[in-house]
C-alpha cells in the first residue's frame, strides 16, 4: 500500500509542475490586462508609460516561462505570491476561504453518499418496481439539472416562498459573530443543493451494484440458508454492490469542486468561488496557479483514496501489481 501510495505521489508532482505552467500559458495569451485590473477605474485614464511602469513593478512584463519559474520555486518554499487583484498574500486569501468550501464541499458529499445509498439499495431491492422506477426517474432528472438552477430554485422555494431558511451567506444580516447555529442554518440550502447534484451517481452506481450482487450464487445461497432479507441485502449484497462506489468517489471529485465554485456563487457562500472567479477575470497568476493546483491535487488525493479504499475492500486487488 505504501510504495502504491509513493508511486502515486511521485506521478503527481509532473502533472501539478505541467497544471501550473499550463495557468501561467492561457493567463499569458487571455485578452485581459492584469495591470489594468490592478489599476482599477485609474488604469482607465493612466497613459501607457504609466501602465508599463507598473508592468514592471509587478513584474508582468517579464517573459512567461521565467514568471512560472520564480512562481514556482517560491511555492515549493511554501510562499505562493500576492495576489493582485485580492491586495494580498495568496497564502492569505486562500487560508481565509478554503475551510468554509471544505466544509461546503465535505458535507454535501457525506450526504450524497449517505442517500444515494439508502434510495440504490432500496431501488435494487425490487428491480423494475414501482420504487425503482421513482428513484431511476429521480436520479436521471437530477443529472439533468445544472447546479446552478437546483440553487436559484432551491432560494426561491425554501428562502423566498415558505421563508424556512436563509437565502444565502454565512450569517444573518447585521451579524457581528460567527455562531455555529448560524453557520448551520446557512449551510443547510448550498449543501443540500451540491449533495442533489452528486446524488444521480451514487444511486444508480449502488442499484446497479446491489441488483448485480442479489444474482450472484454466494447472496442465492445465503437466502438458501434461511437468512433474513435484511441480513442477505445489508450483510451480503450492499458488501459486494458497494465496490463500485469506491472508485466513484475519486472520480466525483472533479463535479464536485466545480459544483462547489457554482453553489457557492449561487449562495453568496465565503468560499473560494469568488476568489476563483476574480483570479480568472484579472488575470491574477499567482492567484489562478495557486488555486488550480490546489484543486488539481484534490483530484488527484481523490483518486488515491478511491483506489486504496478499494484495495481494502477487495483482498483480490493487490496494491503492488
Amino acid at each position: 500500500m505504501a510504495r502504491m501510495a509513493g508511486r502515486r505521489l511521485l506521478a503527481a508532482v509532473p502533472v501539478l509542475f505541467a497544471v501550473t505552467f499550463g495557468v501561467f500559458a492561457i493567463a499569458a495569451a487571455s485578452p485581459f490586462d492584469p495591470v489594468k485590473a490592478y489599476a482599477g477605474t485609474g488604469g482607465l485614464t493612466a497613459s501607457e508609460q504609466t501602465l508599463d511602469q507598473l508592468r514592471a513593478n509587478l513584474g508582468v512584463d517579464r517573459p512567461l516561462v521565467v514568471r512560472w519559474w520564480d512562481w514556482l520555486t517560491a511555492a515549493v518554499r511554501g510562499d505562493f505570491g500576492d495576489s493582485l487583484v485580492m491586495r494580498q498574500p495568496v497564502g492569505e486569501v486562500i487560508g481565509e476561504r478554503l475551510g468554509w468550501s471544505v466544509l461546503l464541499a465535505a458535507t454535501a458529499f457525506l450526504l450524497a453518499i449517505a442517500l444515494g445509498t439508502t434510495l440504490g439499495v432500496l431501488a435494487a431491492r425490487r428491480t423494475g418496481g414501482l420504487l425503482d422506477r421513482a428513484v431511476t426517474s429521480l436520479a436521471y432528472g437530477l443529472e439533468a439539472a445544472p447546479p446552478f438552477w437546483l440553487g436559484l430554485l432551491a432560494v426561491w422555494l425554501f428562502a423566498l416562498k415558505l421563508g424556512v431558511l436563509p437565502a444565502g451567506g454565512l450569517t444573518d444580516t447585521g451579524a457581528t459573530v460567527v455562531t455555529a447555529g448560524q453557520v448551520a442554518s446557512h449551510l443547510v440550502l448550498p449543501a443540500c443543493v451540491l449533495a442533489l447534484s452528486q446524488l444521480p451517481w451514487f444511486v444508480l452506481y449502488v442499484r446497479q451494484g446491489v441488483g448485480d450482487a442479489l444474482e450472484e450464487d454466494p447472496v442465492r445461497g445465503a437466502r438458501a440458508r434461511g437468512l433474513s432479507e435484511r441480513t442477505v441485502l445489508l450483510g451480503h449484497a450492499l458488501r459486494s454492490g458497494l465496490l463500485p462506489v469506491l472508485t466513484l468517489i475519486g472520480s466525483r471529485v472533479p463535479e464536485l469542486i466545480t459544483g462547489a465554485l457554482l453553489v457557492e456563487t449561487v449562495f453568496s457562500w465565503p468560499g473560494i468561488a469568488a476568489a476563483t472567479v476574480e483570479a480568472a477575470t484579472s488575470v491574477d497568476f499567482a492567484l489562478l496557479a495557486a488555486l488550480t493546483a490546489l484543486a488539481t491535487a484534490a483530484v488527484l488525493l481523490g483518486n488515491l483514496v478511491a483506489d486504496l479504499l478499494y484495495g481494502l475492500a477487495d483482498p483480490r486487488v493487490g496494491f503492488d501489481g
